[in-house]
């Protein structure tokens, strides 16, 4: 699944490739992605017409700012999207295709099928639930040391899981979770309340300098991950621990390993990352 470094990437590729155009008609072959409105002709009718103003991103949402409406989509698994002359081929797996009236088009495909998209009123937004939920932005300018020890306060469960939380911050999936764990040396299942201030204060700016790093990196292509242009992400050739078990660690040389935390793939090292008792 697309994580913040890598929907920030989509976000500002679309941002040069679609603001300022109009949408003519819009074309939905497999309705369950166009969640809401739940009438598909009403989905399609409210975005013809509307010209799209800027590409904003929350958490792993996707906002495109419209004039009267936002469309707010998640690309869950594998979506993408993608800007096409409106002669070019069709791709297979292509789902919602968004027509122009310069004759281009803006494609949405999905393998999986598991991408959404709501039309809202722009004074719906905030109350979107979806919305409305999720967390701070780890890379915002507000999100402080402060701010991460105050929300830090009261948690005793296991510190992975928590950072996978888009409720407790946003953004964070399984790729830049392990990263920022290995760059702290916190093994992933420590209990959040072990951490002292020195670790907590390791982690957050680990977080947060791992995922700019990505940022600048275009994100990471691990499977089928393209920005709107089709380019990869390249962060990948410096991931640190994240599908690396197996391999020597980059700092100690010891084994990396995989586990199993919460159900989730967990890649770091037993010796930098010592569990606590």
């Amino acid at each position: 699944m697309p994580e913040l470094p890598e929907v920030e990437t989509v976000k500002r590729t679309l941002q040069t490739l679609v603001c300022g155009k109009k949408i003519e008609r819009v074309t939905v072959s497999l309705p369950r992605i166009a969640r809401s409105p739940s009438d598909l002709m009403q989905f399609c009718s409210l975005l013809e017409g509307e010209t799209i103003q800027d590409v904003e991103r929350r958490g792993k949402f996707l906002k495109v700012i419209m004039d009267e409406i936002v469309l707010v989509s998640h690309l869950r698994m594998e979506g993408r999207y993608g800007v096409y002359q409106a002669n070019e081929p069709l791709e297979k797996h292509t789902h919602v295709i968004f027509h122009f009236t310069d004759g281009t088009e803006l494609r949405y495909r999905d393998v999986r099928q598991f991408g959404t998209m709501d039309v809202l009123l722009k004074g719906e937004v905030d109350h979107f639930p979806s919305l409305a939920k999720l967390g701070p932005e780890p890379l915002a300018d507000e999100f402080t040391l402060s701010q991460f020890r105050t929300l830090m306060k009261g948690r005793s469960g296991k510190i992975k899981p928590l950072l996978l939380n888009q409720e407790f911050i946003v953004g964070l999936g399984n790729i830049y979770v392990d990263e920022a764990l290995y760059a702290a040396r916190i093994h992933p299942e420590t209990a959040a309340d072990q951490l002292s201030a020195n670790k907590l204060a390791e982690l957050y700016q680990a977080i947060r300098d791992t995922l700019q790093a990505a940022v600048e990196q275009g994100g990471s292509s691990i499977k089928s991950y393209v920005n709107g242009q089709g380019e990869m992400g390249m962060f990948q050739q410096q991931l640190q621990a994240y599908g690396r078990n197996g391999e020597p660690c980059s700092r100690c040389g010891n084994t990396l390993e995989r586990t199993v935390v919460a159900g989730r793939g967990t890649h770091f090292c037993p010796r930098c990352q010592k569990q606590m008792k």
